[in-house]
């Protein structure tokens, strides 16, 4: 096991700098695979480190860097952490000194200290080469908000490869949790996300006349009601799941039966075969109520990020190294929740964790939740971030 204390030094040296590069990312947001300022600041930071191997434009924007240990001739494992990079399309209402120059685009997630937090793990890492043998890939992803994502264009790129990484590692501020604690749990953490779309054509006329008319609005109202029936009585209660129904659109005159309607919504779901039942059935669903009521439904499922499972040996080690650097008393079982996140892929490929760091600080006013036009962060967080991070990584690569 690593210890902690001199970690922990070395980071609150470095924290300055890694605020000051969170704080001029949040002045510099850009939507996903627009990320290219942030993406040559990371780049030049990489290279001021001495971090070898630097490729960019991957994905479009994505960078990645080797940190190759020393100790012991040098060889052994390799370990992937990764932080995102893309901001929201949203404007900011925080009125702070590093407010975003951008209007209308906002780092209202976090990613900003994502990515300062992994320029400061590198520091950290480089200055201990001499200290640990393995490789550790860094990698700065594009478009973690803007579905399909930047993760699995990375995966198809190789990143994952040259050098084979055995293990990979991620995490996420979380604003709905303390500041400086840890929260990290094995198995699935976030959802799969999915879409659906419903398009019912009918038969208009008027109001008065229903009888001759075939009314969307009724059957979208029966589709409605009957997607409800989905969680509750076909997905097994041991299985957690959400189908909600989010848009409906129909019509333009208040005495006027139109022709068509259109609905759609958002699935989660943590098993895979859970995945499969609630996409078949709500298209069979649908079109049967349609064809019961003379209407034709048409369904289209589009689907998203896959859930977040974590490994359960991974999951220990995060764990563990969590509880030397913040304490037992501040490290928490991770309760699985219904978003989604495109770390994901990297957890389908190789095994891995994904953890979450506190950063609310009710004291100071720092409450508002992810896409939050006043989100704002605890920086502090981000020492527990990093010093979690490093020593998870190093007690990996110590692994026989």
């Amino acid at each position: 096991m690593v210890v902690e204390a001199p970690i922990r030094n070395d980071i609150d040296e470095i924290m300055p700098g890694v605020i000051a590069d969170r704080r001029h990312l949040h002045e510099h947001p850009e939507l996903g695979f627009q990320e290219h300022k942030t993406a040559r600041l990371v780049a030049e930071r990489l290279e001021s480190l001495g971090v070898e191997d630097i490729r960019t434009g991957i994905n479009k924007t994505g960078v990645t860097g080797l940190i190759r240990g020393t100790a012991g001739g040098g060889e052994g494992k390799v370990v992937l952490v990764r932080a995102d990079m893309d901001a929201l399309p949203i404007v900011e209402e925080n009125a702070v000194e590093y407010k975003s120059h951008h209007d209308g685009v906002m780092h209202a997630c976090g990613h900003d200290a994502h990515t300062a937090m992994l320029l400061g793990l590198a520091r950290v890492l480089t200055e201990r080469r001499d200290q640990f043998a393995g490789t550790v890939k860094v990698l700065f992803q594009p478009a973690e908000e803007l579905p399909p994502g930047g993760a699995k264009g990375m995966i198809a790129e190789g990143v994952l490869n040259e050098p084979h990484v055995d293990a990979v590692f991620g995490l996420h501020v979380a604003q709905e949790e303390a500041v400086g604690t840890i929260h990290v749990g094995a198995g699935p953490v976030m959802a799969a996300a999915d879409r659906f779309s419903i398009h019912i054509k009918a038969k208009g006329g008027h109001g008065a006349a229903p009888h001759d008319c075939i009314d969307p609005i009724a059957v979208g109202a029966q589709i409605v009601s009957s997607l409800q029936t989905l969680v509750s009585r076909e997905v097994d209660p041991i299985r957690h799941a959400v189908v909600s129904v989010c848009t409906f659109h129909a019509g333009n005159a208040f005495n006027v039966i139109p022709d068509t309607a259109e609905l759609s919504g958002t699935v989660r779901s943590f098993d895979p075969d859970v995945r499969d039942l609630l996409q078949d059935r709500i298209a069979a669903l649908a079109t049967g109520i349609g064809a019961a009521m003379r209407a034709k439904v048409e369904v289209t499922y589009d689907r998203g990020y896959p859930a977040t499972v974590n490994d359960e040996a991974m999951t220990a080690i995060v764990r563990d190294a969590a509880t030397a650097v913040v304490g037992a008393d501040r490290v928490h079982t991770k309760k699985p929740q219904m978003g989604a996140e495109d770390f994901s892929y990297f957890l389908l490929e190789r095994p891995g964790c994904f953890f979450f760091v506190g950063s609310k600080n009710e004291a100071e006013g720092l409450v508002w939740g992810h896409h939050h036009p006043r989100f704002d962060i605890d920086e502090e967080c981000m020492t527990a971030g990093i010093g979690t991070m490093a020593t998870t990584v190093l007690n990996f690569l110590e692994q026989a």
